[in-house]
C-alpha cells in the first residue's frame, strides 16, 4: 500500500522560507515523476511543481523563481524549497505521483502571515 507522508509546513512571515519533505513508500519511486500540489481554503487542489525521473522540473507560473522541487531517490523523498513566500501561498501542501490513483496523504499546512 502506497503511503505519502508530507512534513515541514508551518507559520512563516511574508518573504520567509520553508522546506517541505515528502516520503513516498513507492517501490518504483525512482522511475516515477513526482509532484507537489496545494489546496487553499475554498479552492481546488492545484499542481504547483513536478520533477521527472531524470530530474527535469516544471512549475506553475505563480511559483516560478521562488519554489524549487528536488528529489533524493535513495531516500524515496521529494522536497519543495519555498522562498519569498507570499500570503497567497497559504494552503495545505501535498505530494503525489501525477496522474496516479494513489491516495493522498494528510498534507502539511503552510501559512504565510504577518
Amino acid at each position: 500500500q502506497v503511503q505519502l507522508v508530507e512534513s515541514g509546513g508551518g507559520l512563516v512571515q511574508p518573504g520567509g522560507s520553508l522546506r517541505l519533505s515528502c516520503v513516498a513508500s513507492i517501490i518504483s519511486f525512482k522511475i516515477n515523476a513526482m509532484g507537489w500540489y496545494r489546496q487553499a481554503p475554498g479552492k481546488q487542489r492545484e499542481l504547483v511543481a513536478t520533477i521527472g525521473n531524470l530530474g527535469g522540473t516544471n512549475y506553475v507560473d505563480s511559483v516560478k523563481g521562488r519554489f524549487t522541487i528536488s528529489r533524493d531517490n535513495a531516500k524515496n523523498t521529494v522536497y519543495l524549497q519555498m522562498d519569498s513566500l507570499k500570503p497567497e501561498d497559504t494552503a495545505v501542501y501535498y505530494c503525489n505521483v501525477p496522474t496516479s490513483a494513489y491516495a493522498w496523504g494528510q498534507g502539511t499546512q503552510v501559512t504565510v502571515s504577518s
